[in-house]
């Protein structure tokens, strides 16, 4: 359950050097509430979100301790995040007008201090304009169009207001020549972990550079990877790539450790924080698609279970996939 105790929004017109700060909170109701709470939901149980922990210095850190313990209000806390953001983004090669908003709310009883950047989308809206003839309708572009309920923040950040951790889905911008994440290194000021959603990618990568490496079947081990991650997620929710990969690789210790090697050198050295639901979901079915054009979707129990699915290494060099024990076949379109 999420309720929203505080709100507000600052106008950050960057390309124009004009930001307007709030003096008031949102009004908490009707369409401005469904908006929060939609892109809330949404963002919060995004699996691109980065986990971090702030630094020591971090000067986000001594202002939100300070609206914590009642010493800065929720405007003025707001308003000193606003100056930080203009701060660091109008020096961006990638400069963009956009909206800042923050939020005191609480998620499932646990509260939490939410910022939302909104960058100003173009968008085409009806205008009524009344000329000598009468009434003339026209279309014109808006440049202020924010996201809608169906789609993404641009960027966004969770801190938890017990534990100060961070869930950060920050993009890259480039400043001074160097390309960097914002929201965390400058704005919050901390260090980020890999994202479920990286996680997972890297796995199946990685799988996959390794598999052709040693001329082995690809599709029967990232079934054994997916089968791995589901049996993982029934009981926990982080998830170890290495040890993923020592049971995937268990009867070949050189694939084994050529994977252990690449996942450490892309920075999976400790577990990874899932969302169990989204993780089981996701690893439920095996999509495959052939150089031929044909496409199979496969439950993942059944990958390695040559009872249904038998996948055989042909004399020219080409694969072929045997599914059995079928009594009956749908065309859908």
């Amino acid at each position: 359950m999420i309720i929203i105790d505080k709100a507000v929004l600052h106008i950050m017109d960057l390309n124009s050097g004009m930001t307007v700060y709030s003096d008031e909170e949102l009004s908490i109701k009707d369409s401005i509430e469904t908006f929060l709470l939609k892109h809330i939901e949404k963002s919060w149980n995004s699996q691109e979100a980065k986990p971090g922990e702030f630094y020591e210095d971090s000067s986000f850190k001594d202002k939100l301790n300070s609206y914590m313990m009642g010493e800065t209000d929720f405007i003025s806390f707001s308003k000193d995040v606003g100056r930080t953001f203009e701060e660091a983004f109008c020096h961006a090669e990638e400069m963009t007008s956009a909206d800042l908003i923050m939020a005191d709310v609480r998620i499932d009883d646990r509260r939490q201090i939410v910022i939302f950047k909104c960058d100003s989308h173009i968008g085409y809206i009806h205008q009524v304009n009344q000329t000598e003839n009468g009434i003339k309708n026209e279309i014109i572009n808006h440049y202020a169009i924010m996201p809608n309920l169906t789609q993404k923040m641009d960027e966004f950040a969770f801190i938890d207001a017990e534990n100060m951790t961070v869930s950060v889905s920050p993009k890259r911008y480039t400043i001074d020549g160097n390309r960097i994440f914002v929201f965390p290194e400058i704005m919050l000021e901390c260090s980020l972990d890999p994202s479920p959603k990286e996680a997972i990618k890297s796995l199946n990568k990685t799988v996959k550079k390794v598999a052709e490496a040693y001329g082995q079947n690809e599709a029967s081990l990232s079934a054994a990877v997916k089968n791995c991650v589901a049996e993982t997620m029934q009981s926990a929710d982080e998830l170890d790539l290495q040890a993923v990969g020592k049971e995937v690789f268990k009867d070949n210790p050189s694939m084994q450790a050529d994977f252990e090697a690449a996942i450490q050198e892309q920075g999976f050295e400790k577990p990874v924080k899932m969302d169990q639901e989204s993780t089981l979901k996701k690893m439920c079915k095996h999509k495959l698609k052939t150089d031929t054009g044909i496409e199979l979707t496969i439950p993942t129990d059944y990958m390695d279970n040559i009872e249904y699915v038998e996948f055989n290494n042909n004399e020219d060099g080409t694969l072929s996939i045997t599914l059995k024990h079928i009594s009956n076949i749908v065309s859908r379109n």
